[in-house]
Formats: C-alpha cells, sequence, structure tokens
C-alpha cells in the first residue's frame, strides 16, 4: 500500500476533506475517497474521521492508498517508437487512441505494455501498473511522453515538472478564430462538481498556467502551440474552452458540432528536460501525425 501526506494550508481551511483530497489527486474519485474514510485509511492528526470534516489550519493528513484490483501485465511488442533513450531516461511516442497504463478491465494494449517490451528496466516509483511512468497525456492525444527507467531518474523527472522546468509544447486545432498572436491563461483547475468526469475552471482549483501562441487561420478554425507551465487533467482542453476556442473533436469539452477525427485534435509534439543524473538538456521533436497533416490540408483548402 502506498501512503499520501497532506499538510493543510491557510487557503485551504474549511474544505470538506473528501473533496480535498478528490481535487488533490486527479486518480482518486469521491466515491473512493469517501469508502477508505470509511474504512479508516485516512486520518487526521493521527484520528479517524468522517468524510464531512471540516480542514483546520496546519492539519496533518495521511492516506493509505487502497490497492486496485490485480492486473496482470504483459509485455507486448506494439511497435512503440523510442526517440532517445540511455541507461536513466528515455522519450517516447503515444499514438493516438492508446491508454498510457493498463486498469481493471484494461489490461492489455496500453503503452506501458508496450513499453515493458521495448525498454527492459523500468522505475517501480508509480506502482507495478505504472512502472517508468512519470506523466501521462490523454488517450486521444499523441505525442512524446517522459519515462524514468530507475528511481532516481524518477524522482528527477518529477521534481522538474513540480517546478515547471520541463519543456512541453503541443499543437492543438481549435473552434473559432483567434483574433492575437499569443496569450497566457491563467485559470485554476477543480473536478467539475457537476460532473466528476469532467475537469472545469474553479475558483477553487489547482494553479494553472498554458502559455498559446497562433500558428495559422483558416475559415472557422486556429491551429495554435500551447505550452504548459503546469500539468493539471485536461489542462489545454479545459483552458481552451474557457476563453471559448474548444477543441476540435473534443468528445468531453468541444462544442456538439465538431469534426468527426476519433477525439481533439492535439499533439504532444515537443517535450525537454535536464537529465536527472548528467544535467545534460535534452530535448526530442515528434512530427504531427498522419490524421493531424491531412486534417490541415483540407482546411487550406
Amino acid at each position: 500500500m502506498q501512503t499520501f501526506n497532506f499538510e493543510v494550508q491557510e487557503e485551504e481551511i474549511g474544505q470538506r476533506i473528501d473533496k480535498y483530497l478528490t481535487d488533490s489527486n486527479s486518480d482518486w474519485s469521491r466515491n473512493q475517497i469517501q469508502d477508505w474514510i470509511k474504512n479508516g485509511l485516512v486520518v487526521v492528526n493521527n484520528k479517524q474521521v468522517k468524510a464531512n470534516y471540516k480542514l483546520r489550519m496546519d492539519d496533518e493528513i495521511v492516506v493509505t492508498e487502497k490497492p486496485v484490483e490485480e492486473v496482470d501485465l504483459v509485455a507486448e511488442d506494439l511497435g512503440i517508437e523510442i526517440y532517445y533513450e540511455d541507461k536513466d531516461v528515455a522519450i517516447v511516442y503515444k499514438p493516438k487512441g492508446m491508454v498510457v497504463h493498463p486498469a481493471p478491465g484494461h489490461p492489455n494494449g496500453t503503452l506501458v505494455n508496450g513499453l515493458m517490451y521495448a525498454i527492459k528496466d523500468l522505475s517501480g516509483i508509480n506502482g507495478e501498473i505504472r512502472p517508468g511512468i512519470v506523466h501521462r497525456i490523454d488517450k486521444d492525444t499523441s505525442g512524446l511522453l517522459m519515462v524514468a527507467k530507475n528511481d532516481i531518474a524518477h524522482r528527477g523527472l518529477v521534481e522538474q515538472l513540480v517546478n515547471k522546468t520541463v519543456t512541453r509544447k503541443y499543437t492543438a486545432l481549435v473552434h473559432g478564430i483567434i483574433p492575437h498572436e499569443f496569450g497566457t491563461i491563467e485559470a485554476p483547475i477543480g473536478r467539475n462538481p457537476r460532473d466528476r468526469q469532467e475537469m472545469s475552471v474553479q475558483d477553487d482549483g489547482k494553479s494553472a498556467v498554458t502559455h498559446f501562441n497562433v500558428l495559422e487561420t483558416f475559415d472557422k478554425y486556429t491551429l495554435v502551440e500551447c505550452q504548459l507551465e503546469t500539468g493539471r487533467t485536461h489542462q489545454i482542453r479545459v483552458h481552451m474552452k474557457h476563453i471559448g476556442y474548444p477543441l476540435v473533436g473534443d468528445p468531453k469539452y468541444g462544442p456538439k458540432k465538431t469534426l468527426d477525427i476519433g477525439g481533439q485534435a492535439l499533439h504532444a509534439g515537443v517535450i525537454g528536460f535536464d537529465h536527472p543524473v548528467t544535467d545534460e538538456y535534452i530535448e526530442r521533436t515528434a512530427e504531427l501525425p498522419e490524421y493531424f497533416e491531412e486534417l490541415i490540408r483540407k482546411l487550406r483548402k
């Protein structure tokens, strides 16, 4: 079992503990947290509490994550493209439509299954079903991901994500014509209280910053490059919707009338970081996938 520690800060005073913990980890649902609280897996200042407990200044919270249903991991030859690899880290390409890690009921065909075949040593910090995984991109987003091959590298890469020093650039096609060349979206993100499967801009959400610049405009659409300063769940999709330019093809945050391309037009094209052992700066670029290139060609006509 894995434990997580939290210390309540001034701006968090008065929040319900179940909401606070749900917002603190995008992998946890509110029902899951409430179940853990009921079973004594969440303690505040070494005492059990109820789900409606209101946080107080300097409360120390310890969560013991209940193990998920076991998944038998199988190494699969999925043709994972490796853009960089040494004894500590790797950069790999995840195609559109591929899930990053296995889950109960979905044990095969994931990036992790492919990594286990393509890369022999992977960090175990993130648990048995997520070996080597430092960060994620959504199923229907294509592009590059950092992979850790040992725990030292894993900690170093996570530290850079926390310190906002990793270069992460995405190409996105959005609805509407953006009238200016560049901008910054600074809007906190949390779970949508009306739909727990969605994220949305919330006053009490986590800090989220996205920079963007316009690459090309079309009749009804704009091609943009987005650079993440933070990495919240669905950040680009939520932020672009928030300013009125939702992603083309996005089934969750896009308009009902959009182009049917099997998911959002979003590609993680650039990843760059300081090597966690040698300090050398490493950056790789992945060209747009063919479906995205074809879409742009059609819009130009």
